[in-house]
């Protein structure tokens, strides 16, 4: 024989010889070599995956020397192998894929999963919150189902426009961070109570403190003054270096902490923008102009506020509403620059109070209304007038050591950007005034960039925008009304109440069990029947009788003869056939071995091979054949009732009134592992289990839930009120029924 042609191992694809590659046999009939059986992942206390069929196999504590060789194989390797080959070392290929039921791409969550806050999390009075987006709150108008928190914020994410995520990715990658005069980004924060995706921040306890310092501010306090310009610059610079613009500022945008230093909330920048367009929505409207009387009204509605906006930004928003103002051709960008224009404004309020406001007012109207190109030399002179008066009052304060800050401020008010002083420049000629320049040589600003191609304005971007456009888009929704389409839009369309159902009214008792076979439901009941009906109508179409006890569950086999199966708490199995037209008798029927001490079936599951199997009050599990009724083989090891049993890829999972979930080899009964065993007895009753591929769910009678995947427990989580009777996984979704009388889609 070649060697090429000699049996190998599956997972080093090493030539057996009988030395060094020895070949032991598992439980599932496959051959692997002893070395690499040492190597696998044991994730499980005495059970393995085979690696060539997958299934889970018994693993025998003392290790793989006690497992039979395979004989069959020795035998055709030729004999005296003069180089024995040394075993290959294998690295372990454990998979750590979280289980994540979802309608979203892995990369998707994994570029948004460290920004999400817990549901739990966040009290209202500690933070700032932004709205966002908004979400089914779940349980309303009408509807039963309730998708899980992290669905519900995932498919919101989802659900936006790629510029309004790219804006919110910005905002939180930049300041998620500790960043220098800004109040820390927290993340993203979905209140289940009024279905709203929030933007959380940090929220300084001493809070807002300009409008109770207005005027307060003379000669002796031009220190304190300097000190809080200062801060106030360093927070601007801080928003500049990531490239945004904020466009507007108002009082309520500087918090004060503890140590009596400035933040910037964005949060609040964010929802002052949002004011300042609801402000300009109600002055004009699309497609027509408005002029100085509207302007005025304007600018006096936002000094109520003590809100400010430059120019530029306010004839942008205009724009964007479709409202033009008569008489006016100004075409500035937004810049860098933009942000200084309202720094001077918030500083020369603070010192000069409600005269400058009157005077602000004046020219800004007049600019505006009248700023068009062949009024240049009519705007210049309203400039001069206005910053002779304002520099007169900053004079007043301050006296004439604050010539170069009543400068530098004035030139801030420019109506061209590009004429204006930037933020730094600010900064540096505040400074000024605490340390003198030949003294102050520990500190340099660096890092304060402007590249005008990058800067973008916050007033007039995507996040300040995102609440009308939701709001709308929600009306024109409900006006059309949405069409499902697929899996997810129709678990979408369950939690919003969008999807009717049909109550099916029949049975006289607790109904115990639902099973889908034929073209029809099954469900079982306390009522001791079993009750047939058709998903095309869902009308009532047959009743099983023939039970002399409680239904305790049912199953559905689809084959060449379909099958519904039902079981007793008398220890009864009755098999009906699902022909039409239905019989009143079954097939056939058989009953457990009868003891009063025990409460006959509780569970009941197919297997592909045609073998029913029980879980009953006598703590077995036990294999009936489906041919002729005979017990085949039984299964023991629980210690109490077995409320649930679920079969897939050759293992039975079997659950109890214990606590425990056990793992068994179909092929030969044996017990592979035991989850559960370290659960406090008096939470831990086991009430349903649910098996696809590598995922096992169980749910227990205090509300709760727990996932393994690929053989490890993934997570454990409480998400009802009460027990959860029953558990289905459909693909990547989780449904769980309760008796706090909710079914929630995970």
């Amino acid at each position: 024989m070649e060697s090429q042609d000699l049996p190998e191992c599956p997972v080093c694809l090493q030539p057996y010889d009988g030395e060094c590659t020895i070949p032991r046999v598992l439980a599932c009939g496959h051959t692997v070599c002893e070395s690499c059986l040492l190597n696998l992942p044991k994730k499980l206390p005495g059970a393995i995956r085979c690696p060539a069929c997958t299934v889970l196999v018994k693993y025998p504590p003392e290790g793989p020397t006690t497992l039979p060789k395979n004989i069959d194989l020795l035998r055709l390797i030729p004999g005296g192998s003069e180089n024995p080959r040394k075993p290959v070392n294998k690295s372990k290929n454990v998979s750590n894929l979280p289980f994540l039921p979802r309608s979203w791409s892995d990369e998707f969550y994994s570029n948004w999963k460290s920004y999400l806050l817990r549901d739990d999390t966040v009290e209202r009075d500690q933070v700032s919150l932004l709205p966002v987006g908004s979400f089914s709150s779940g349980g309303e108008d009408g509807s039963l189902f309730k998708a899980g928190y992290l669905v519900r914020v995932m498919d919101c994410l989802r659900e936006m426009k790629e510029e309004e995520r790219g804006e919110l990715g910005l905002v939180l990658r930049a300041f998620t961070k500790q960043n220098c005069r800004i109040c820390r980004v927290l993340g993203l924060w979905g209140d289940l109570g009024d279905g709203v995706l929030y933007l959380a921040s940090e929220k300084q306890k001493r809070g807002n403190f300009l409008d109770k310092n207005l005027g307060c501010f003379e000669k002796e306090g031009v220190f304190n003054f300097a000190l809080m310009g200062m801060e106030m610059c360093e927070a601007v610079i801080s928003l500049h270096k990531e490239g945004l613009i904020a466009g507007c500022l108002s009082f309520s945008c500087f918090q004060l902490d503890d140590f009596g230093h400035i933040y910037l909330d964005l949060i609040e920048v964010l929802l002052t923008g949002r004011g300042i367009q609801d402000v300009v929505a109600n002055v004009g409207f699309s497609g027509k102009k408005i002029g100085d009387g509207e302007i005025r009204m304007l600018f006096k509605d936002l000094l109520k506020r003590d809100v400010f906006v430059c120019p530029e930004v306010l004839l942008k928003l205009l724009e964007k509403e479709g409202t033009g103002v008569e008489c006016c051709s100004l075409k500035y960008p937004i810049r860098y620059s933009s942000d200084a224009w309202l720094l001077s404004c918030i500083l020369l309020r603070i010192v000069n109070g409600d005269v400058f406001s009157d005077e602000w007012v004046e020219y800004m109207c007049h600019i505006i209304v009248k700023g068009s190109e062949n009024s240049e030399i009519d705007c210049s002179s309203v400039y001069t007038s206005s910053m002779e008066k304002v520099s007169s009052l900053l004079g007043t304060k301050f006296g004439a050591e604050c010539v170069s800050l009543q400068q530098i401020l004035c030139k801030c008010l420019d109506l061209d950007p590009e004429s204006r002083s930037l933020v730094v420049d600010v900064w540096k000629c505040i400074r000024e005034l605490v340390i003198r320049p030949q003294f102050d040589k520990m500190v340099k600003l660096y890092g304060a960039s402007y590249d005008e191609n990058v800067g973008r304005c916050m007033v007039v971007g995507k996040l300040c925008l995102l609440s009308r456009e939701r709001t709308e888009t929600q009306e024109k929704d409900e006006l059309q009304g949405k069409e499902a389409n697929g899996a997810t839009d129709m678990v979408n369309g369950l939690t919003e109440g969008r999807i009717k159902w049909k109550d099916l009214q029949g049975h006289l008792d607790c109904v115990t069990g639902l099973a889908v076979g034929g073209g029809y439901l099954f469900s079982s009941s306390f009522d001791k029947s079993v009750k047939v009906w058709s998903l095309q109508d869902y009308s009532h179409v047959h009743t099983f009788r023939g039970h002399e006890h409680k239904v305790m569950a049912v199953v559905c086999v689809d084959e060449e003869q379909p099958l519904c199966i039902s079981g007793d708490s008398g220890g009864g199995i009755f098999l009906w056939s699902i022909n039409i037209p239905f019989g009143q008798e079954p097939l056939k029927k058989w009953y457990e071995e009868k003891d009063w001490r025990y409460s006959g079936i509780h569970a009941l599951a197919v297997s592909e091979n045609g073998y029913l199997y029980t879980g009953s009050g006598d703590k077995l599990i036990k294999e009936w054949s489906l041919r002729d009724g005979t017990l085949s083989g039984t299964m023991t090891g629980h210690k109490s009732v077995v409320s649930a049993i679920a079969v897939n890829n050759g293992v039975l999972y079997s659950g109890s009134w214990d606590g425990t979930v056990r793992l068994w080899s179909l092929s030969d009964h044996s017990l592979l592992t035991v989850l559960g065993e370290d659960m406090p007895r008096a939470v831990s009753t086991v009430l349903s289990l649910a098996a696809d591929q590598h995922t096992l769910i169980a749910t227990y009678e205090n509300g709760s839930v727990k996932i393994w995947r690929h053989d490890v427990l993934r997570k454990s989580m409480q998400i009802h009120n009460g027990a959860i009777f029953t558990v289905s996984l459909d693909g990547k979704w989780l449904f769980t029924g309760s008796w706090d009388r909710t079914i929630k889609a995970q």
